[in-house]
């Protein structure tokens, strides 16, 4: 059985370039660096997606993944906050006793 690698961005932006600029096949890039073609051919189409912020690492989002989970927990944030404005707001209104 095979163990799993990680390559770093710099790593698989090389190999891109082997098959882009150099005009090396995936499948002969493949067999010199010992890693599958389906795994270079999603190497490409991700830089083709994201360009110099593909790959961005474990743990890490690409740039516009980031903002829209900041937003996504903002918009909590603030319907939370308007939920406790609403019950304070339902205290102080009440009609004195």
């Amino acid at each position: 059985m095979r163990t799993r690698r990680s390559f770093t961005p710099e790593y698989k932006k090389e190999i891109i370039k082997l098959i882009t600029e150099r005009g090396k096949t995936v499948r002969q890039v493949s067999k010199d660096i010992d890693v599958s073609e389906t795994s270079i051919y999603r190497w490409i189409k991700q830089y083709g997606q994201h360009g110099e912020d593909a790959f961005p690492g474990k743990g890490n989002l690409l740039p516009e993944d980031e903002k829209l989970r900041k937003l996504q927990q903002e918009i909590f944030d603030l319907r939370e906050e308007n939920e406790i404005l609403k019950k304070a707001m339902a205290i102080f209104t009440r009609p004195g006793k």
